[in-house]
């Protein structure tokens, strides 16, 4: 990856991780848990919310993560069905984000004319906003897959009923394991178990949006 395409693709995941996480913060505090806020994590600040290593294994692996927002459920009132909303926040504002990143796109390529001409940095523009809807798609469609920590884990065991209460303890302590793991096996052999779960979505939901 050149410093330019470096360049171009850091303002869309540095708005999309941001987004993510202000999504989760302010979904809780709605539902009584300032948690988030009085740390100082209900803010659009993406220094508030990156971590550092996780922004790294973007830009090397492709698969990332910012630093979670503490949600303390015994402050909800309805600790279940609120932590649902509070882990789907996160997901559906980058759903959000690629749907407005879409239709942004369909007007820049139509002010680029039936020709497909446009200058430089018109060119530049439409990569930068294109790479905003496949990133907030990615990382949305990543987020809810059943496996810990990501947010399907939480939404999963929100809709669980109580007696697979074994199952949702098992995905929670080896969750992360697994998920090191698909990574770690994507990367040493080229055969991406995780890419193969999430692009076809990706894939799905670009074409839908954007028309391409």
């Amino acid at each position: 990856m050149n410093i330019q395409t470096l360049l171009l693709i850091a303002p869309p995941i540095l708005i999309a991780l941001t987004f993510h996480e202000y999504a989760h913060a302010y979904t809780a505090n709605r539902f009584g848990d300032d948690t988030a806020k009085q740390l100082g994590r209900l803010s659009l600040n993406p220094l508030r919310h990156l971590d550092p290593l996780g922004t790294i294994m973007i830009f090397l692996v492709h698969f990332g993560w910012a630093k979670p927002v503490p949600v303390n459920p015994s402050r909800l009132k309805s600790p279940r069905k609120d932590m649902l909303w509070i882990s789907a926040a996160g997901p559906l504002s980058n759903m959000g984000l690629a749907l407005i990143s879409a239709i942004l796109l369909r007007l820049l390529n139509a002010m680029a004319g039936p020709t497909g001409q446009h200058s430089a940095g018109m060119g530049l523009l439409i990569f930068m906003v294109f790479m905003s809807l496949q990133i907030n798609l990615a990382l949305a469609i990543f987020n809810i897959l059943p496996i810990a920590p990501l947010d399907g884990s939480k939404i999963l065991s929100a809709l669980l009923p109580a007696r697979y209460e074994k199952l949702i303890y098992f995905l929670e302590r080896y969750g992360p394991f697994i998920l090191i793991g698909l990574i770690i096996f994507g990367q040493a052999t080229g055969v991406s178990v995780l890419g193969g779960l999430i692009w076809p979505f990706v894939d799905f939901f670009r074409t839908l949006f954007a028309g391409i």
